[in-house]
């Protein structure tokens, strides 16, 4: 059907850009993620910043043993992002996991195969982000129960922070935590923070409390931080993204510092 067209070869190559986008972030999420591309989508990416995503297995239910199963699979995850191609900055998007596994480890699996790149987690970016607020007195509210909300408790308090009132909400079933409505949150978040605390911390990539976050600054007039907001700002800071977005919440508003 072809043969009686002349294809011809332009006369030069195209010239090519150093990358498609300036920056690049990559995002491991587990494989039932409702709400950290999402997030990440609205908050983070832009004509100049890539968002690059991996899924790694995760079964339910949200167990401190069930958690703990996802680091075996932390640098195949990672590199299988634009592989062998450097990225700015990677997430590995889950709260509680990072609790578990713990952030240095996360860093050592996922150096193993994007060596040198920045690597966050959202509790680490939590923990940068209160004190970046000047909080040290703090509340916590998580969807997790008891025995998946302990191990944080005792993260904070190991990092020096007053926790003033801890809440979970008894869910076990992270499909389930991205289903409560951000209204939901708002309400639960009012009867979480204690009048003595500095700043809330929502904790759990799946919730939509990103969404809220600046809502809830406004009726309780003091900071409030996501999982997703903090990696979002860690994320925008370290590739060079310091404008000031209070719509956001006070953290955006916020430089990223040291430390």
């Amino acid at each position: 059907m072809t043969a009686g067209i002349e294809i011809i070869p332009a006369g030069r190559l195209p010239r090519l850009d150093e990358r498609p986008l300036e920056k690049r972030i990559g995002l491991v999420i587990l494989s039932t993620d409702h709400t950290t591309e999402v997030d990440f989508r609205r908050m983070v990416a832009s004509d100049r910043i890539g968002v690059y995503v991996s899924r790694i297995h995760y079964a339910n239910p949200v167990t401190p043993e069930n958690l703990l199963k996802m680091q075996p699979s932390l640098t195949q995850g990672a590199g299988l992002i634009l592989p062998d191609e450097a990225l700015d900055a990677i997430i590995y998007s889950c709260t509680s996991a990072s609790v578990v596994i713990g952030d240095r480890n996360i860093e050592a699996a996922i150096h193993a195969t994007k060596p040198g790149v920045s690597v966050v987690t959202p509790t680490a970016a939590a923990v940068k982000g209160l004190k970046a607020l000047g909080a040290r007195r703090i509340s916590v509210l998580t969807p997790y129960t008891i025995e998946t909300s302990r191990p944080m408790a005792e993260y904070f308090a190991d990092l020096g922070f007053a926790i003033d009132r801890f809440t979970c909400l008894g869910l076990s079933d992270d499909r389930e935590m991205a289903r409560i409505a951000p209204d939901e949150i708002a309400a639960f978040a009012r009867e979480a923070l204690a009048p003595q605390s500095d700043a809330l911390f929502i904790s759990c990539t799946a919730l939509r409390a990103a969404q809220v976050a600046a809502r809830i600054e406004g009726e309780a007039g003091k900071p409030v931080v996501t999982s997703n907001l903090a990696t979002a700002w860690a994320c925008l800071r370290l590739c060079g993204d310091d404008r000031v977005r209070p719509e956001l919440g006070q953290l955006m508003t916020m430089p990223y510092g040291e430390g």
